[in-house]
């Protein structure tokens, strides 16, 4: 199944990016662009910049960019045909899909998500209609797991044996190769194929639009010496600490209740949700991530932490809440009674006693000192010292300021402490951390700068400062050019003239797109942008093709009453004069260096008369490119 390129361009360009864009960061119009902070990375000062005209955006500090699909890839953590069915349903536009199954010409990620599809299905099909499912059912039914809630879920079964699947497999004409990628097919050192989730209750994993991406399969024998739980392994469509459990079934009841219940586990999370609590996600085998917060931010900022009661899951609590905290959530936590765990809980109380266990739930300062208390650290001056400062260290990842402040006063209140010495304290750890995500996001932006500079090794080297800056003039030209002045380039300057490669390479594409008698009027960046696969040589374009590396922005105010087309012919004639100029002059230069050591008069005379050529060159250029100081109509 596929999505014809005609409509993906034809969603593309019925969406308006700096529209689509405003739904999740605030953009301020700063000549013609739009600006904002970049949700990518952390930054104080705005350096992401979104084009209307070019229906692009990038970000100067991270290199973060793209198309509108590629954003919305990025923020939501979806994939491209995601992103593509969510844009056409904001702007009503059908989708009808090419049913081709499996074929070569399928994106590798449609055809990754068609074999989870058919696999899904062929493990619930086992775990409903076949007799050895009626293990797995039994198991289910033992912990009161409903046949509708099995449906809902997609939950399955993986028949026991070596090739179960393997053969379902063949039967379907499935890449086996693929299969084994998706973690569906192991291999033996000797290289033998086998069901991977053999003899296993299967935990489909979904995107939050609601594709499966994975598996979770559960071990039911207990005489099975394996791993309680196996997952899948990540791949180009899943990404372990990108994925929150239940977020398909979940995100409209989050939405409209404004809170999300996060659990650790699967039967956690699909026990609430049969007793009627839809506002839940697991995180499932991972400690919460940064991205897995940035993921669930898009639906709620208040979260409610609902682990058990044991020693891990009040670790992981801990964890939660300071990176929740750093993110801006409002934080809850549930203290469950010794023993239980939501799944536990909800069966054996019901639905009315776990939502009154949930209105009493406790602020992180509450529930980290009642955990203290349980653990004597107020018994002893040093260790209660320690344990205040642990109290105060989540204080400083709020930027609420007077949020602090409130906090910081029901810490002194309660140990009886003077607010200053706590305020101290408070400052402390917040130097600490600004410390500590300057030097992440440093990092992040130097290694980016790397990436992107590793494109064009050595370009200060290979080419003086000035070919370098006009060989990016060149290109940023024929990014904005009408056919004239495009041909004008084209006629005077070859891809060797260019001293960079990653130049070269841009400009011999630019010529052959604008010899594409496809090719109207004009070429925009975004078609070039679509036509690289180098993410790095992406950057690199979208650079170009903002105000960073405009030739200059005071052409229209020296010219205000030129028309656009005459000003980019003008500005093409000076830059191209430039380059060309640049070029003999460095040829003249090293004609002359060759006349200074050589005492050979006829190569003397040789190297004069071809400084006087190259100097009536350079006249024949001036006089066709009719280059004037002053510009008039």
């Amino acid at each position: 199944m596929r999505i014809p390129e005609s409509k993906i361009e034809e969603i593309r360009t019925a969406a308006s990016i700096v529209d689509v864009i405003s739904g999740y960061v605030q953009l301020r119009k700063r000549g013609k662009n739009f600006t904002g902070l970049c949700p990518f990375h952390s930054e104080k000062t705005p350096s992401f910049t979104v084009s209307e005209e070019k229906q692009i955006f990038h970000c100067f500090g991270c290199h973060t960019g793209g198309n509108v699909f590629k954003f919305l890839m990025e923020y939501r953590k979806i994939s491209f045909i995601e992103s593509v069915q969510e844009l056409a349903e904001q702007l009503g536009i059908q989708i009808e899909y090419d049913q081709s199954e499996f074929t070569e010409q399928q994106p590798e990620q449609e055809i990754l998500y068609d074999i989870n599809t058919e696999a899904a299905k062929y493990y619930l099909n086992n775990l409903l209609n076949d007799d050895e499912g009626e293990v797995a059912r039994k198991y289910l039914q033992e912990r009161n797991v409903k046949l509708h809630t099995m449906r809902a879920f997609g939950l399955g079964y993986s028949l026991r044996g070596w090739e179960n699947f393997i053969n379902f497999a063949r039967g379907k004409g499935i890449d086996i190769d693929k299969c084994i990628q998706l973690g569906l097919i192991g291999k033996t050192a000797d290289g033998r194929m086998h069901d991977k989730l053999s003899g296993r209750l299967i935990f489909p994993i979904f995107s939050p639009n609601g594709r499966v991406v994975a598996f979770a399969g559960r071990v039911l024998d207990p005489d099975d010496k394996g791993a309680k739980y196996i997952n899948s392994p990540e791949s180009l469509i899943y990404v372990k600490g990108r994925i929150l459990y239940g977020l398909s079934f979940a995100k409209d009841e989050i939405r409209r209740l404004d809170k999300a219940i996060l659990v650790e586990g699967y039967m956690d999370l699909i026990s609430l949700y049969q007793n009627g609590i839809r506002n839940v996600v697991a995180v499932s085998g991972t400690a919460l991530t940064d991205e897995q917060v940035q993921l669930l931010s898009r639906y709620t900022k208040n979260v409610v932490l609902l682990f058990d009661a044991d020693t891990a899951g009040i670790k992981a609590s801990m964890r939660s809440i300071e990176i929740l905290l750093r993110k801006d959530f409002e934080v809850k936590i549930v203290s469950l009674p010794q023993g239980e765990d939501p799944d536990s809980f909800v069966n054996k109380f019901g639905k009315d006693d776990f939502e009154e266990l949930v209105k009493k739930a406790e602020n992180f300062l509450e529930y980290e000192t009642r955990y203290y208390e349980s653990q004597g650290k107020f018994n002893d001056p040093s260790e209660a010292a320690q344990a205040i400062r642990e109290l105060v260290k989540p204080v400083a990842l709020m930027n609420d300021e007077l949020k602090r402040n409130l906090l910081i006063k029901d810490i002194s209140k309660k140990f009886n402490l003077r607010e200053k010495l706590l305020e101290s304290e408070l400052d402390k750890h917040i130097k600490q951390f600004k410390k500590f995500e300057s030097t992440e996001s440093r990092q992040l932006q130097k290694r980016k700068s790397e990436e992107t500079a590793a494109i064009i090794p050595n370009a200060v080297s290979v080419a003086s400062s000035a070919f370098y800056s006009l060989e990016q003039e060149i290109l940023k030209i024929l990014f904005e050019a009408d056919k004239p002045s495009a041909d004008l380039i084209f006629s005077h300057l070859h891809p060797e003239d260019f001293t960079v490669g990653l130049n070269r390479e841009l400009f011999e594409i630019l010529k052959e797109e604008f010899g594409n008698e496809s090719i109207k009027d004009e070429f925009k960046s975004r078609d070039l942008i679509s036509i690289l696969k180098d993410e790095i040589q992406e950057a690199y374009v979208r650079e170009l093709t903002f105000d960073k590396y405009s030739v200059s922005s005071s052409w229209e105010e020296r010219f205000p009453s030129i028309t656009s087309e005459k000003i980019l012919l003008k500005r093409t004639k000076d830059t191209l004069q430039k380059f060309i100029f640049e070029t003999i002059d460095k040829e003249i230069q090293s004609n002359s260096r060759e006349i200074e050591l050589t005492e050979d008069e006829s190569n003397q005379l040789k190297f004069m008369k071809a400084n006087n050529e190259l100097e009536r060159e350079k006249k024949r250029v001036r006089e066709e490119l009719n280059v004037k100081d002053n510009y008039s109509e």
